[in-house]
């Protein structure tokens, strides 16, 4: 196939649909030939993740939006696409396009301060809900006696003896 009619400035080229139409599944089952090409579907998958729209705002002309989420969908289940990534890849590499070179910015790999695992001053809850199978039961701290019927702690138990850690 040349070219499609209908064509926007980000759909693939001729040159791009060459390298990427080998890469392609050929469809299996006999019957009915298809409605749109799978270069449109391609090319309203490729505007859909572009553009970050909802699959039923993709434009008629690449298809009915049920036919490129259809084959966005089962490619993705099937390991397609992965499969094309990676022979792409291959290929870039193989033709010296591609330098894997990783360089990592101590600046990008922050955490926040809570997330280092640091105590928080003034959240002291004693009272949490526990949720059972039974029924909800609200537990509260008092001496390390069982309140309810369970234990006012739950393991593990914090360094502060006075103190219990609620999952």
């Amino acid at each position: 196939m040349a070219s499609v009619a209908v064509t926007g400035r980000a759909d693939l080229t001729d040159a791009q649909w060459a390298i990427l139409e080998p890469l392609v599944p050929v469809g299996k089952k006999p019957g009915r030939p298809p409605q749109w090409t799978k270069r449109q579907l391609i090319d309203g998958i490729r505007w859909r993740v572009r553009v970050g729209a909802p699959w039923r705002d993709v434009p008629a002309a690449y298809g009915s939006w049920q036919a490129v989420y259809g084959l966005f969908r089962r490619w993705q289940r099937s390991g397609v696409w992965a499969r094309i990534l990676s022979r792409l890849q291959a290929r870039a590499d193989a033709e010296g396009l591609i330098t894997w070179d990783v360089s990592v910015d101590s600046t990008v790999a922050r955490a926040h301060q809570h997330a280092a695992g640091a105590r928080k001053k003034g959240m002291r809850r004693t009272n949490r809900r526990v949720v059972s199978a039974t029924r909800n039961r609200l537990i509260t701290r008092s001496d390390g006696h069982e309140v309810d019927g369970l234990p006012s702690c739950i393991w593990p138990p914090s360094r502060d003896r006075n103190r219990c850690l609620w999952w």
